[in-house]
């Protein structure tokens, strides 16, 4: 795809100093900008680097005058960085607006869908599916019986979604997620053995939620796994069965919540944190990387650590671990000079 300077600059509602007519159809950072990209500058850091890029055209901020010659075309804006923000969202637009449902998909028979669908070669859609307008789900996605999709949604390669499952608007579904797949439900038996117990609630995903690569998010043994408003999930997380996560709430890479636990609104939740089961995480809670956490959390609390505490005991505490080899060679010492004293007195 070509777009002129003129093109991106009606887009951004920018001034054109130069060629109107330059041509891009690539982004690229200032630095290592070609011919035929588009770049942009806005920390003063890279100021020099607009003397001597290469790229087609630069979108800068509106107070920026060239101390010197340039070759590449301008876009004046107010907020360079914003802009060029706007103008790679509507870039992932265009360049994910795929339409038409491609051969060797499958279909069942019944299936409501809504304007602009796109269904990828080997995607399979169960019975009594409901598809809203604009959802795209590519080739190798699975969609179970019984599932609602929402408006605006994109499923990426190979993504699972098991039956019963809901998902609202202007969600994104990476590659290799798996939507309600049983809760880790088993009982012991009289022989020492477990016994599956049947999971058969479901996961309701509410608007405007992400969800990373290979995230994993199972089913309730009864009623409902809830992701929230605005959740945003990174990649390779779990959350289990009948857990709830409150609006706004983002999760780092490769983090686990055990079943049952509810978590509340406008949490920060770093990489690898570990959550117990049957626990309430309060609203506003920052819990930092690789903290293990296995109590009820108040809202507004910092933690940090295994078993987490709070996040400035943790930094106090660790200055004293970090200095432990020193503060045993010095408790030795004492304990020679009690035993032995100078005055040759062993009582």
């Amino acid at each position: 795809m070509k777009f002129t300077a003129e093109q991106i600059a009606g887009i951004l509602e920018g001034e054109v100093v130069g060629n109107p007519n330059a041509e891009v159809s690539k982004l690229s950072k200032i630095e290592e900008g070609d011919e035929g990209s588009l770049t942009f500058l806005a920390n003063p850091k890279y100021i020099n680097y607009i003397y001597t890029t290469k790229a087609t055209v630069t979108i800068v901020n509106d107070s920026f005058v060239p101390e010197q010659e340039i070759s590449t075309t301008l876009i004046k804006v107010e907020d360079a960085y914003a802009a060029f923000s706007k103008l790679l969202h509507f870039y992932n637009q265009v360049k994910l607006n795929k339409n038409g449902i491609e051969p060797q998909s499958f279909m069942s028979e019944g299936t409501k869908y809504g304007e602009n669908l796109y269904l990828g070669s080997f995607s399979y859609i169960g019975q009594n599916v409901v598809l809203g307008n604009n959802v795209k789900i590519y080739p190798n996605s699975f969609i179970g019986d019984n599932v609602v999709i929402g408006d605006n949604v994109f499923i990426f390669a190979g993504a699972k979604i098991y039956s019963e499952t809901v998902i609202g608007n202007n969600c994104t579904v990476h590659s290799g997620v798996i939507i309600g797949a049983d809760g880790f439900g088993f009982a012991p038996n009289e022989n020492g053995e477990y016994s599956k117990v049947p999971q058969i609630g479901n996961v309701i995903i509410e608007d405007n939620v992400d969800i990373g690569a290979n995230t994993t998010i199972d089913r309730a043994t009864l009623g409902s796994t809830i992701i929230r408003k605005g959740v945003k999930l990174d990649n390779q997380i779990q959350i289990a069965h009948n857990v709830e996560i409150g609006k706004n709430t983002v999760i780092a890479a490769q983090s686990g919540v055990a079943g049952s636990t509810k978590i509340g609104e406008n949490c920060m939740i770093g990489g690898q944190v570990g959550i117990a089961g049957h626990l309430t995480i309060g609203n506003n809670v920052r819990l930092q990387a690789q903290s293990g956490v296995a109590r009820n959390i108040k809202d507004d609390e910092v933690l940090q650590g295994t078993p987490s505490l709070g996040y400035t005991d943790f930094n106090k505490s660790y200055v004293h671990f970090k200095n432990l080899p020193k503060i045993v060679a010095e408790v030795e010492e004492l304990k020679k000079q009690i035993i032995n004293p100078k005055n040759g007195n062993n009582g």
